[in-house]
């Protein structure tokens, strides 16, 4: 989506009625990517209201050397790592080196499924635990590295691969659970 100038120079002038329009235009794609790092549909409503927030505070920021959808992505992704941040009590760690290398060379080579409905594969990943969900989605949709991960996330880098293996393994059984009840 290409947001008009006019929109985008109405809301850094601060007129409400950009503010609206731009919001109606992106609400629905940024409530999206919040669902995929929360556990609830309130809960990625709730970070996605804040993500707009910070949006129409910074929008003076936006240098337009980029899409301006792509920066409020960014936005909405990084408020979705401030709320897990907070709401971790106990910060998790774990090494590599714990999982057993069979483990490892059963995911390699995963069996062919048939297609799963988008929203379903949405409810498994909103199922993970939250660890998993994180690391998953910086990994899998927005290509984080796992350095990258683990800076973001105050985690070590053999927590990240940890957490990405356990939610690949955890889902993948999910989904040949599903299968089968089928």
């Amino acid at each position: 989506m290409i947001v008009e100038d006019s929109i985008l120079e109405g809301c850094i002038a601060g007129k409400r009625s950009a503010q609206a329009l731009l919001y109606k235009k992106f609400a629905g794609t940024m409530l999206g990517v919040c669902m995929r790092y929360s556990s609830s549909r309130v809960e990625a409503e709730d970070i996605a209201q804040e993500g707009f927030i910070k949006v129409f505070q910074r929008i003076t920021s936006f240098r337009k050397e980029g899409s301006f959808e792509g920066w409020m992505k960014r936005i909405m992704i990084n408020q979705a790592l401030n709320h897990y941040r907070k709401s971790r009590k106990v910060p998790y760690h774990s090494v590599i080196e714990e999982i057993d290398e069979t483990e490892i060379l059963d995911m390699e080579e995963p069996e062919p499924l048939n297609p799963i409905p988008a929203d379903t594969l949405l409810a498994m990943i909103q199922k993970l635990p939250e660890g998993y969900r994180m690391v998953f989605n910086l990994y899998v949709f927005e290509e984080y590295s796992h350095k990258e991960i683990a800076e973001s996330m105050n985690v070590s880098e053999s927590t990240s691969k940890t957490q990405l293996l356990k939610a690949r393994r955890l889902l993948r059984k999910n989904i040949l659970s599903l299968k089968q009840t089928k």
